[in-house]
């Protein structure tokens, strides 16, 4: 029966999510590849373990993940929660979402009518075996359900006690204006927006969602920031047979890039994956960043980012100075 480290929170950085309450390990762990029903379990508990030893308390799920079958990642998280890390549940902030394609028929193709979102929690919350999750998010905007019905969706599902917290992915700032005007109507603790940002997708800053948010109060939990594991050293020499990156991204200028940028991660004392975690965390908006692994070494590594997440002006202009060629 798993028994986490007493010094678990040691060294983690736990951070506000936006002006709430609630606090997130500032670096956090999706379950969205390497957690389906095709994964060794042994592995992905041993991921969960390490994570949630080395001061990780924010577990990331979506109803869909599972390769290949959809869910399966939320079924084997179950499991794992049954193997002893149940025992852990109040330290735990566990998130779920639903808004991409789930089942058969109109009501479990993509959207956010109030019918499939409340549906999937309950789906969601037997195949972990909650009574609750702790963030519920709508995954996706849906441009053919109003925004008024996704969003009392959401707040109802709060008030249902299905759920403690909700949030928004994959919005933009005019999606997150247009539903933060309901919930702040609704009093809904409306607390977290999920995008993709990294170094080599810098849309976040170009849209103003980061700022945006910040202004009001709203934390950003951001996805990818690997970029599928471009950002890392395993492109350095360039493109990798049966990699998830395809080879034509893995051009020459792009190489260039990632070596110079690890150039700088080196002088920093850190791996090019680190830097590239650190330099999302440097944003004040941001209250988690998500990492996903493939074995627990992974995220030994990465959650090392936290050692150093300060950057000089002469860093931060070097970095885009490369990324603009």
């Amino acid at each position: 029966m798993f028994k986490a480290n007493e010094n678990r929170y040691d060294n983690m950085i736990y951070r506000r999510c936006g002006k709430s309450g609630l606090k997130l390990s500032a670096v956090s762990l999706g379950l969205w590849k390497n957690f389906g029903a095709k994964d060794d379990f042994a592995n992905m508990e041993k991921m969960v373990h390490t994570a949630f030893d080395l001061g990780i308390i924010h577990f990331d799920l979506a109803n869909n993940y599972g390769d290949p079958d959809i869910g399966s990642a939320e079924v084997n998280f179950g499991k794992i929660l049954d193997n002893g890390l149940r025992a852990y549940r109040d330290e735990l902030c566990i998130s779920t979402k639903a808004g991409y394609d789930m089942w058969p028929g109109p009501y479990g193709e993509r959207n956010g009518s109030r019918k499939y979102l409340i549906a999937s929690l309950d789906q969601s919350l037997k195949r972990m075996n909650l009574d609750y999750v702790d963030i519920f998010y709508h995954h996706i905007a849906d441009p053919n359900t109003s925004i008024e019905e996704t969003a009392v969706a959401l707040n109802d599902i709060v008030r249902q006690g299905k759920a403690l917290y909700v949030g928004i992915s994959n919005y933009n700032k005019f999606q997150t204006a247009e539903i933060i005007k309901i919930f702040e109507e609704l009093h809904t603790p409306f607390v977290v927006n999920q995008p993709s940002w990294s170094l080599l997708n810098r849309w976040v800053e170009e849209d103003g969602l980061d700022s945006f948010c910040e202004e009001h109060g709203i934390g950003l939990a951001v996805f990818s920031p690997l970029s599928n594991g471009l950002l890392t050293n395993k492109y350095l020499g360039g493109p990798v047979s049966g990699a998830r990156v395809p080879a034509d991204t893995v051009d020459a200028a792009m190489v260039e890039r990632l070596n110079k940028l690890n150039d700088i991660a080196s002088s920093r004392g850190q791996s090019l994956s680190q830097m590239a975690l650190s330099w999302i965390l440097f944003n004040s908006s941001v209250a988690t960043v998500l990492i996903g692994a493939s074995r627990p070494e992974q995220i030994e590594e990465n959650v090392r980012c936290i050692d150093n997440l300060d950057f000089t002006y002469e860093e931060i202009k070097q970095i885009d100075d490369i990324l603009k060629k």
